[in-house]
């Protein structure tokens, strides 16, 4: 393959996709770089499709290498171990968009891998891998419905910006990632500061009126190096064999039609599956047969994702016999747990989530290293889906991408509201049990999880709601379904998830299994949502209503002290020795900050007001005008020294230690004795002179 390279202005860097220089062996491979971050895509295809193969075995990596920000690995083996939290997700974002533009009959296995080669630590890599696996695919023989791109909107000083940096996007009211056609969006992702849906909307037309110069530049390079797709052939089933499964199985059908409960479905249906494979394909056939399990079983799915979908576009009627904008019925716990700080279960029909808060201090943040720098987290957010929750039996292993994908999800839609550590100084971890699943559980872990901060007393500014709408598109008939169950999921054209308080969004997700969305359904999909999220903040609203005013007496108390930062040598001492003998004494944890912030936390409010006793003696300075507690420590002609705090002595004059006449100071004092004294004066020296008779 010829080295060829195209280029275009794009936001304020240039877009650069090149190809024939790197992974030849590769059926495609292209660089695309923006400013100082490279990303090698490559995509490959196996020669044929394994037998037996009845699914398109697509997979995605994304790998983050540190040598492309000139770092090497901390830990012990100094390599890249398990992908990170961040590679994961910006594999899912890859994977989403680019997923439902494969020929339906495509049972070839497909790769996607993308490294990130170089990272300038000025802008994301993500939206780079996108862009590059569409270039990829296009220039490549594998069949894809592209070319498709990506882009990043970010809202400063009230203006929409494509591609910001970093600092940027922290500052931003929003940050959403656009990916769209040349026709229209395919893909959503983003989070905002309660942005109104208008604005959000704004946002998503800026972002897909800017793809079209990405979208350009691939078909310039698909002219210049594209290849010939190869041809799909297609396994049809005989129009007599799918007309007998219907005969056959009229009668359950129809049953199965009627039940509104997901596993009383799937248990005739599974029933039913078996009489017809048992029926139509004999045991003593020595032939390879014609006609196999995954052919009834595709026939059977047709036949219902045919009667989900045309009851809706002919009845208005949804499987589970609601309406298309009727939620089902809702219930909201709070503290449900007695040990935990913190618990709240949200149950929306067959999807149930169980959140435990636990608060923890500023040693449980987590560290991560990514490649714009080493950061903390204060706020997680972690999504759990155990096989039980379906109904199903399977291996318990760490979590997969679905469940980081949910939980990152979730965690974007509450950080909008979440308190500053000036506010709230604790570590928040959030873990959201899925205890049934029947379409969108992220969506309920949103709601579960703030029912449980504001039952742990975190005060998050406002409640957030999620909910996800779906879409069923035939011919000239859009029609948006509010609260998908996941039979409507799987058989519909849309997931759309948004997240928001009572004010605006706070995330957004939307996925696509059509070609694309006009934006007057997306306008009119975000309105129904807005809807339905105030009717479900209503319904948590009836079982809490604000934040808790107090902790759970499980929870550590963290108090918050401010010491002059020249006085955090001496609190520490030296080797640590002063901090770790209060930490020893009293039994809390102490953490320091560089700004002088000290938090003392304990479960212990005697052990803490100990602790927080010790550390104001030892830092803080002596106030005129302020009465101390001391203890007399040396006596002299003139007067008495006396220790007012630990290591700071002051001088009563023998003129200050009674209004009466004073003959000897050991008449009025003696060593060891405590008595109450005020300073009058800290001098240019710093020497404190005290008075007795004026504490009195």
């Amino acid at each position: 393959m010829s080295l060829e390279q195209v280029s275009v202005p794009f936001g304020r860097e240039n877009l650069v996709i090149e190809t024939g220089k790197f992974a030849k062996q590769a059926n495609a491979s292209v660089t695309v770089q923006y400013g100082g971050t490279v990303v090698l895509v490559t995509a490959c295809i196996s020669r044929e499709a394994k037998e037996g193969q009845d699914f398109f075995p697509l997979t995605l990596e994304n790998q983050e290498k540190t040598y492309a920000a000139g770092r090497i690995p901390g830990g012990f083996f100094k390599r890249e171990g398990r992908p990170s939290e961040n590679e994961i997700l910006a594999a899912r974002l890859i994977d989403r968009p680019i997923r439902p533009l494969f020929p339906k009959d495509l049972l070839q296995e497909v790769q996607i891998m993308g490294i990130v080669l170089s990272s300038d630590a000025e802008f994301d890599p993500d939206i780079l891998a996108v862009t590059g696996a569409s270039a990829a695919l296009s220039i490549s023989e594998i069949p894809f419905n592209g070319p498709i791109a990506a882009v990043r909107v970010a809202s400063v000083d009230n203006k929409f910006m494509i591609n910001p940096t970093y600092a940027q996007r922290e500052a931003s009211a929003l940050d959403i990632v656009v990916v769209g056609n040349k026709n229209s969006v395919v893909m959503i992702e983003g989070l905002a500061k309660q942005a109104p849906e208008e604005e959000v909307l704004e946002a998503i037309k800026f972002g897909f009126n800017n793809l079209k110069v990405a979208l350009n530049l691939q078909e310039e390079l698909v002219k210049k190096v594209g290849k010939a797709k190869l041809q799909i052939e297609a396994k049809l089933i005989e129009p007599e064999i799918i007309q007998k499964v219907k005969q056959l199985s009229k009668v359950e059908l129809d049953k199965i039609f009627q039940m509104s409960k997901k596993e009383e479905r799937q248990e005739v249906m599974d029933l039913l599956l078996k009489r017809l494979v048992k029926e139509l394909i004999p045991d003593n056939e020595t032939t390879a047969p014609s006609l196999t399990n995954a052919d009834i079983k595709k026939i059977l799915e047709d036949i219902e994702c045919r009667e989900v979908r045309r009851r809706v576009i002919e009845e208005s009627k949804r499987i589970d016999g609601r309406d298309t904008k009727t939620i089902r019925a809702i219930s909201c716990e709070v503290g449900v747990l007695p040990r935990t700080h913190g618990s709240g279960l949200f149950t929306r029909g067959q999807t149930q989530s169980l959140a435990v808060t636990t608060l923890g201090t500023r040693s449980d943040e987590q560290m991560i290293e990514a490649l714009e720098g080493e950061s903390h987290k204060s706020f997680m957010l972690h999504y759990s889906f155990p096989p039980f929750s379906v109904g199903e039996i399977k291996p318990i292993r760490g979590p997969g991408r679905r469940e980081i994908g949910h939980g990152a999800l979730a965690e974007r839609s509450l950080s909008a509201v979440m308190p500053t550590k000036d506010e709230f100084p604790y570590t928040i971890r959030v873990v959201s049990e899925i205890l049934e699943s029947n379409g969108s559980s992220s969506m309920a872990t949103v709601c579960a999880s703030t029912l449980s901060l504001m039952d742990a007393g975190v005060p998050i500014k406002e409640s957030v709601a999620g909910i996800s709408i779906g879409l069923i598109k035939e011919a000239n008939k859009n029609i948006l379904l509010t609260d998908i169950t996941g039979l409507e999921d799987h058989f519909g054209d849309m997931d759309f998830k948004v997240a928001g308080t009572k004010n605006g969004i706070t995330a957004i997700q939307l996925d696509l299994k059509i070609d694309g969305i006009d934006f007057d359904t997306l306008s009119q999909a975000m309105k129904e949502s807005k809807l339905a999220r105030i009717f479900i903040l209503e319904k948590m609203k009836q079982a809490i209503s604000a934040p808790r005013q107090t902790l759970s007496s499980f929870a550590p108390r963290i108090t918050n002290l401010k010491i002059n930062p020249e006085k955090i040598g001496e609190l520490i001492g030296p080797g640590g020795k002063t901090i770790r003998k209060i930490i020893e004494t009293t039994g809390v944890t102490i953490d320091i900050e560089d700004d002088g912030s000290v938090l003392v936390a304990s479960n212990d409010s005697v052990a803490s007001d100990k602790a927080i006793e010790i550390i104001k003696g030892l830092t803080e300075e002596a106030q005129v005008g302020k009465i101390y507690t001391g203890k007399i420590k040396r006596i002299t002609n003139f007067g008495a020294f006396c220790e007012i705090l630990p290591g700071k002595e002051g001088l009563i004059h023998i003129s200050e230690l009674s209004k009466d006449y004073v003959k000897s100071v050991e008449d009025v004092v003696k060593v060891g004795e405590e008595v109450k004294v005020k300073v009058i004066e800290i001098d240019e020296l710093g020497r404190i002179n005290l008075s007795k008779k004026q504490a009195e």
